[in-house]
């Protein structure tokens, strides 16, 4: 790999994702194939003033092997200390980084029920810590990097070394770590996807609706409170952050109840080590009443039976055909990068913070005025070259959002 890239990205994500202040903590996430990168950002965070450095390695072999032989009853178990390790540093302002890489087929050989069950487990144990993660209270950010069995995954005709050279290559030029001064590139970027969120912030849009060649024809109403964000994000002392590297996308909650009609997969979905491909989802009123799927069917099915929340869509958000990781023309089998290459809907759980005053609100309040509560927020791709998305205002108007995949505007 390229090191003055690898140095670059290692800045861009403590300094613009995470945006690191003088004696905070930072807590990691890391599979133990990232030692390299995770050690690197322990390094520059520290330079940049971080008070500590707390890494929860992970290895996803080790894991696989509990699913195959644990006994039953500890998928349904979360350990406290793991629970207080999150919880408490949250509460004492910490900023948390994952680095989401994985296989996107290691679990297929697992029973589907112990992966839900063990994913609801962790999410219900950590409830008070997602909050404050979807709130923004703390500031958080996914990012990702080469392991050899994803780089295979994505180039298979490669040997293993030059599959993990090509995804570095290819990383480095999504995350701009390639330019000559990122940081920069980032500050630039982030104006870019300003102007798109001003667009739909001023246009009030009362409904948005879907269609495309595979069958996608959905009418997805939105709050008249709604507000679109996208690029970066601010905790209530207004230290700016940004969630995810790399970004393409601005995006909003759709009303609970507000979607009708039916949605088609644009590309696979990788959901707790198994892939879900060539899929449907139909609405009625905002809830799934049915679906279909080529690939994965019980992997989807026990994602939304999650819980009743699950049911629902929690964001709705807009990606152009034409941005960099779409015209890489690569399938990345992972969620951060082919999200940010298509437009996507999440089943789940809803961003508070895309809703006027939402700081003031009580869990009720939030829940009527529309904004889903769940387990999950699991994003899916919908995005196709030919989608084409028509905004209904309040008085009727219909303005065009989207043509042949792309902003109209």
């Amino acid at each position: 790999m390229n090191k003055n890239y690898l140095e670059n990205y290692s800045k861009i994500v403590v300094k613009s994702g995470l945006n690191i202040q003088d004696d905070q903590i930072l807590v990691i996430n890391s599979p133990i194939e990232c030692a390299e990168f995770t050690r690197l950002i322990s390094e520059v965070a520290y330079k940049e003033g971080a008070r500590d450095v707390i890494i929860n390695w992970s290895d996803e072999l080790s894991t696989k092997i509990k699913y195959l032989n644990g006994k039953d009853e500890i998928f349904d178990e979360f350990p406290n200390w793991k629970k207080e390790l999150y919880t408490s540093y949250a509460k004492s302002g910490a900023a948390f980084l994952s680095i989401y890489a994985q296989d996107p087929e290691l679990m297929k050989d697992v029973n589907p029920k112990r992966l839900m069950r063990a994913s609801k487990a962790q999410n219900i144990a950590l409830s008070e810590y997602r909050e404050r993660i979807m709130t923004d209270k703390n500031s958080w950010c996914v990012v990702s990097v080469p392991t050899k069995s994803w780089a295979k995954k994505v180039f298979e005709d490669l040997s293993e070394e030059k599959a993990v050279e090509k995804l570095w290559d290819t990383i480095f030029k999504t995350v701009r770590a390639d330019k000559p001064n990122p940081i920069n590139a980032w500050d630039t970027h982030k104006a870019n996807l300003k102007k798109s969120m001003d667009f739909l912030n001023k246009s009030k849009f009362k409904y948005l609706m879907y269609k495309n060649s595979l069958g996608t024809d959905l009418k997805i109403e939105l709050s008249k409170d709604h507000i679109w964000l996208g690029g970066s994000s601010s905790t209530p002392e207004g230290v700016e952050f940004m969630a995810n590297i790399p970004t393409e996308e601005v995006y909003t909650f759709p009303l609970k109840w507000g979607v009708n009609g039916k949605v088609v997969s644009s590309k696979p979905l990788n959901y707790n080590g198994n892939l879900i491909e060539n899929f449907s989802l139909t609405f009625k009123y905002g809830k799934i009443i049915s679906f279909t799927c080529k690939k994965g069917y019980e992997t989807l099915k026990n994602l939304i039976e999650t819980d009743e929340g699950s049911h629902y869509l929690g964001e709705v958000a807009l990606v152009p055909f034409n941005s960099p990781i779409s015209n890489s023309n690569i399938l990345f089998y992972n969620t951060l990068f082919d999200e940010n290459a298509s437009c996507h809907l999440a089943i789940g759980e809803g961003y508070p913070t895309c809703l006027e005053e939402s700081q003031n609100m009580s869990k009720e309040d939030l829940k009527n005025a529309g904004i889903n509560s769940s387990l999950e927020h699991v994003d899916f791709m919908v995005g196709t070259e030919d989608l084409n998305i028509t905004g209904v205002t309040e008085d009727g108007r219909e303005i065009p959002v989207f043509i042949n995949g792309n902003f109209a505007y």
